[in-house]
């Protein structure tokens, strides 16, 4: 559940599991889910009957004009098995079970360089840990948590590295890391992958609360990591120096499995519109009626919120209701091909990266493209003004019958 949804009050910056559970449950009940949630059901398959109307596992469950996919991008904890840990005579755990641990008076090693590791170097400070040690085999940037910095670094329309990157870069570099310029990446651009957001980290590493290497995992001993220490700008797997990073606990922040999508429909995965290179990533282009919500998200920079649910959800609607805004599986695919064309410089592929203000391009752009839509802006972009749109699909309806023409329906 995002942190930025209108009705959630956190209490630190990274609450745990208890915090975030009380808050699902009061989101649940406020807007009366209870009701329409059935648990302890696994959803295997999504077909269509002859109406085009969806089936969830078999019709027990119903019929249903639209499909929201919302399984996100974190599933079961990624836990690789490391040479020699079965040796280890310290507490290793994954970083998704740390509630109920502490590790005061503990060193600490933190395998992982990405926001998971973050989380864990928050805990491990928080509890009282003698030392902490972050090992990261790949390189990512780091930028302050900070609204307005966000929202200028999400101006970048055209959702890649350009020819003016390096000003971002050099004043992040400047400003941010200061000292500790040498964690800055040396070749990844700062738009091809999602950036760890987070304004305490270096002072942490300033104050000797922490240190973050760069570098290669080789096995586990009794008491340490063994690490092959890369300096700047050498490749995973590079010459680097070994060492023995020792600890009495590991977290190992490795991440998380992204969630299977293999219950949709087959003919959505066909190359080459296969996910994420989806119409505005979300609506396999053969099926305007699935919304996978951000299920398909890959790497993004920007100021991140429950906004574009909203909208990508209000979308799904439009395309329901109303036949003449509804997007064809050509206009979509040309959409797709478009952006790709767009974007064929990028060093990552076209969807695998985007910016909030590119995203909201895509938004304006499929509105805009299309006069049908323009009745529906209110309501896609803000939630409001549904009446007058809804009452224009009515009429239209009415006219569609007189004729003798039979409603189509979403498929």
């Amino acid at each position: 559940m995002y942190r930025f949804h209108p009705s959630v009050k956190w209490s630190a910056p990274y609450p745990d599991r208890r915090q975030i559970v009380a808050q699902i449950t009061q989101v649940w009940k406020k807007y009366g889910l209870r009701e329409r949630t059935k648990f302890n059901t696994r959803v295997t398959s999504v077909t269509q009957d002859k109406q085009g109307r969806w089936i969830i596992n078999d019709p027990s469950h119903g019929r249903y004009d639209g499909i929201i996919a919302a399984v996100g991008n974190c599933g079961d904890p990624k836990i690789p098995h490391i040479p020699g840990q079965e040796a280890f005579k310290g507490e290793i755990y994954h970083s998704s079970k740390l509630d109920g641990k502490t590790a005061a008076g503990k060193s600490v090693v933190v395998i992982g360089g990405g926001a998971s590791a973050v989380e864990a170097l928050e805990f491990v400070v928080k509890t009282g840990a003698a030392s902490t040690s972050v090992l990261a085999r790949s390189e990512k940037w780091i930028i302050p948590r900070n609204a307005i910095v966000d929202m200028i670094l999400a101006l970048n329309i055209f959702g890649q590295e350009t020819r003016f990157s390096w000003i971002p870069e050099s004043l992040l570099r400047i400003f941010f890391y200061r000292d500790l310029e040498d964690l800055a990446p040396a070749s990844e651009g700062l738009f091809t992958g999602t950036p760890m957001v987070n304004s305490e980290l270096f002072q942490k590493i300033r104050d000797h609360k922490a240190e973050w290497l760069r570098g290669d995992i080789l096995g586990f001993t009794e008491d340490a990591i063994r690490f092959n220490h890369r300096a700047k700008g050498v490749p995973k797997n590079g010459p680097g120096r070994e060492r023995e990073i020792k600890g009495d606990m590991v977290i190992m922040a490795t991440g998380y499995q992204r969630p299977s999508l293999s219950f949709l429909p087959p003919e959505v995965f066909k190359e080459p519109y296969e996910p994420p290179n989806w119409y505005l990533q979300v609506f396999p282009p053969n099926h305007v009626s699935i919304c996978a919500n951000n299920c398909t998200y890959v790497n993004a920079i920007g100021v991140v919120g429950n906004f574009h649910i909203g909208i990508y959800t209000r979308f799904l609607l439009m395309f329901l209701v109303d036949p003449l805004a509804r997007p064809s599986e050509s206009g979509m695919k040309k959409w797709i091909d478009l952006t790709r064309f767009l974007k064929s410089r990028s060093p990552v592929a076209a969807f695998d990266f985007f910016t909030y203000s590119e995203l909201l391009y895509w938004f304006v752009f499929c509105i805009v493209i299309n006069p049908f839509r323009w009745k529906w802006a209110l309501f896609v972009f803000f939630g409001v003004g549904s009446a007058l749109p809804l009452n224009v699909v009515k009429r239209e309806d009415g006219i569609r019958n007189g004729l003798g023409m039979r409603k189509k329906r979403h498929e």
